[in-house]
């Protein structure tokens, strides 16, 4: 049983109250707890070693990672962060000078962010490392973009280079907490998610929820350098851009929107990010699935990003 199997097993027939807005199947809860004017986001994530890191990892950018995914998870609900409670555990023989270089990167990039660490949980785990957050956000009240919403017709976006993470980036990416909270107050965004396990994979949460296909124009997806110099120094690396929509842990924003708005909210970005490529990928279309569209035609796409207990 693979990772989604298994989820999709174990939350079918979750307990809920009626201060559940959106429970599992989104990359936050979005929770009315009679705030005025606001919702509660709540998330938890974690990573382990030999997963998402390794015991060489700079124990800083371990830390920093290990919040970085949550936050993600909040701008991919357009929200902003507050609170977080951080479980370590940890081996037996561990070295507590790594573990508090662990937390040095973890509480800076909190402080970048306004997050709160408000307490956690201390326990052994044999063998390896693994830090798990719990955080807290907001959301003004209709204003939470799920991933439920893609409408026929609708174009794709996705910022920033897909592809090439282990290079670096899954353990230095910035959250797009700005980016997102900016589209949702200026625009109508109908779907919205982070990319941490590969377009391949994610576009398809967005496509089940909201019972959509998907075409994908092969030349406009956006493959980073790294991608590309990997399959240059070698020859049995990932095609680049296979690489792209299938290696994961991109943290980047994949979002649809009206065509009709698509223009001018492209041109209103290069405004306000013009450090930041915003592409416009594919379109949403009636069916189920994945199409790649490239000189040849269009054929259909069945692979997938990173699954855990493939």
């Amino acid at each position: 049983m693979k990772e989604f199997e298994l989820i999709a097993h174990l939350t079918k027939s979750l307990p809920t109250n009626e201060s559940v807005v959106a429970g599992a199947g989104d990359d936050c809860a979005v929770l009315d707890m009679g705030v005025p004017e606001k919702l509660i986001l709540f998330k938890t994530d974690a990573v382990v070693e030999g997963i998402h890191f390794t015991r060489e990892t700079s124990p800083e950018k371990i830390g920093r990672k290990a919040l970085a995914r949550c936050l993600s998870d909040i701008a991919a609900m357009a929200g902003t962060p507050t609170a977080a409670l951080v479980t370590v555990a940890l081996p037996k023989d561990f070295d507590a000078e790594f573990v508090a270089k662990i937390y040095e990167g973890l509480n800076t990039l909190a402080e970048n962010y306004g997050v709160a660490i408000v307490g956690g949980e201390t326990t052994t785990n044999p063998e390896r490392i693994l830090i798990s957050i719990s955080l807290l956000g907001t959301v003004p009240r209709g204003k939470q973009i799920l991933r439920g919403g893609a409408k026929v017709g609708d174009a794709i976006f996705v910022t920033g280079e897909l592809g090439g993470s282990l290079a670096e980036k899954h353990l230095d990416f910035e959250p797009r907490l700005e980016e997102a909270r900016w589209l949702a107050e200026h625009f109508h965004l109908h779907a919205l998610m982070d990319l941490s396990d590969g377009l391949g994979g994610d576009l398809r949460h967005i496509l089940n929820a909201s019972k959509v296909g998907a075409v994908i124009l092969k030349s406009s997806v956006p493959v980073s350098r790294a991608a590309k110099q990997r399959a240059r120094e070698n020859s049995a690396a990932k095609p680049p851009f296979i690489a792209a929509l299938t290696d994961g842990e991109d943290f980047e924003l994949l979002f649809t929107i009206a065509s009709k708005d698509a223009v001018k909210m492209l041109d209103a970005w290069k405004k306000k990010f013009p450090k930041l490529k915003l592409s416009c990928i594919g379109k949403i279309v009636a069916g189920e699935g994945i199409s790649i569209r490239d000189k040849i035609g269009s054929h259909k796409f069945d692979a997938h990003g990173y699954v855990h207990f493939a």
